[in-house]
């Protein structure tokens, strides 16, 4: 590629502005706020459709989330909107904020510290997010 504009922020552009001549509400879109669009799953459900109802003698669903966070950090954290619906449904499931720090510590050795920073940056915004919530 010759082009010496970034190919990939030239498409988001064009997206951008396909997105404005549709509705000009979405000039200022920013995909956290459209994670507000999907609230959290009831501990019930989450264990419903996650847990143990599928296999009584499997996985809690707090442990799966917690599988899932790991797998989230060793791709390299690059999936914010995931990560943090991810770290809402832990908290929902009963994970303490130690039993998240530590799954996200843990994966540094296969991530990298990286990727762990930026995990840990995300889990640290939305449970701070969670605090002002409950106040």
């Amino acid at each position: 590629m010759t082009d010496p504009k970034n190919p990939f922020e030239a498409m988001m552009a064009q997206y951008q502005e396909m997105a404005k001549s549709m509705n000009p509400a979405l000039e200022s879109f920013s995909p956290k706020g459209f994670e507000n669009l999907w609230p959290t799953m009831p501990k019930d459900m989450m264990e419903m459709f996650f847990g143990k109802g599928l296999n009584k003698d499997g996985l809690d669903a707090k442990t799966r989330l917690l599988l899932t966070l790991a797998a989230l950090t060793v791709l390299g954290g690059q999936a914010d909107a995931q990560i943090r619906l991810t770290i809402r449904h832990l908290l929902e499931a009963g994970a303490t904020k130690q039993e998240i720090a530590e799954t996200i510590g843990q994966m540094s050795m296969f991530a990298g510290l990286p990727a762990m920073t930026r995990v840990m940056d995300l889990a640290q915004g939305v449970m701070g997010d969670n605090e002002e919530s409950e106040t």
